[in-house]
């Protein structure tokens, strides 16, 4: 296990609104004294908000993989708290290695920060030119341009419908791969932003014709649809007894996964081949479907497309 240890870089501020922070803080911590999980810190908005409503013998331990979010989290002097360089999608093995069992509550806020979009030099924005990176750790792993500059057509092609639900994912990738056989890959968020302008036929009012795109990406880059099917799974596995799994979506590739994973966990299963056997009990009970106020969405218009899901784990154990 990578705990975070202070970071001597110049801090620079980005602005950050957490989204539905009093609504997922309220839904989420039902036991003030109990271990809860904050499985992507960000700029610690939900972890510091948790921390307010902790008992005294109440912890928290956070996940992040930006080494940014670890430098925000090693400003946290509370003993109650404690970081990992890792994600959520570990904390299963991360918990149990600090002997952690059993949680009453994990939240995990998904998708891009606005301080990573905001930053240019992340790559994450088309509204600047900067190297096209889109890791959310940087220490490791492969960046969006060295991913293109290897993945054949079809790969590109699958990467970009799959993860944008871009209709046009074939003429992109096309031309990714025409300019990179020409002799000059795309290297920067600009030059990739230009390349699917002129690919892109129509587009969509109001909404950038790079935005699925660039979307698509950074999903691939950061494995992060995988990654929240294995936290889902971990939660699961974590959560005592009326413990709370309170998830915020951004898109509608996360918020169909969460949605499919509570629903199926909130059945009771037959075994077919054993059809007189008792059903197996239900894990889960689904309690609230939430969008941020209109007011949220006035002050904060990136938290537009939030959607904020809560389920319970039941009384019966697995």
């Amino acid at each position: 296990m990578t705990l975070a240890t202070p970071v001597n870089t110049p801090r620079t501020e980005w602005s950050h609104t957490t989204v539905l922070l009093n609504e997922a803080v309220e839904a989420l911590v039902t036991q003030p004294e109990g271990t809860y999980v904050d499985g992507t810190f960000g700029r610690g908005g939900h972890s510091r908000a948790v921390l307010q409503r902790l008992a005294p013998q109440g912890r928290l331990v956070a996940f992040d993989k930006d080494p940014a979010a670890l430098a925000e989290a090693a400003r946290i002097d509370d003993p109650r708290f404690a970081i990992c360089h890792a994600s959520f999608g570990d904390m299963a093995a991360e918990l149990a290695a600090r002997g952690i069992g059993s949680v009453q509550g994990v939240l995990l806020d998904l998708g891009v920060s606005s301080p990573q979009i905001d930053d240019a030099s992340r790559g994450f924005s088309f509204r600047a030119d900067a190297p096209l990176d889109m890791r959310m750790d940087t220490t490791r792993g492969e960046t969006a341009a060295e991913f293109l500059a290897r993945a054949d057509t079809k790969t590109i092609e699958e990467v970009i419908r799959e993860h944008g639900e871009e209709r046009f994912a074939s003429a992109i990738a096309k031309a990714l791969v025409a300019r990179r056989e020409g002799g000059d890959p795309v290297r920067t968020t600009l030059e990739l932003s230009a390349l699917v302008a002129r690919a892109v036929k129509t587009r969509e009012p109001g909404q950038d014709p790079a935005t699925r795109t660039f979307q698509a990406l950074r999903i691939h880059v950061n494995a992060e649809l995988e990654a929240l099917q294995q936290g889902l799974k971990a939660a699961l596995a974590l959560l005592a007894p009326a413990g709370r799994l309170v998830v915020i979506s951004f898109h509608s590739l996360e918020d169909r996964i969460v949605k499919t994973f509570i629903a199926a966990e909130s059945r009771e299963v037959y075994d077919r081949r054993a059809p007189m056997a008792p059903p197996q009990p239900l894990k889960l009970r689904a309690l609230a479907r939430v969008k941020p106020s209109v007011a949220e969405v006035a002050a904060n218009p990136r938290s537009r497309s939030a959607v904020m899901r809560v389920a319970e784990r039941t009384a019966v154990p697995c």
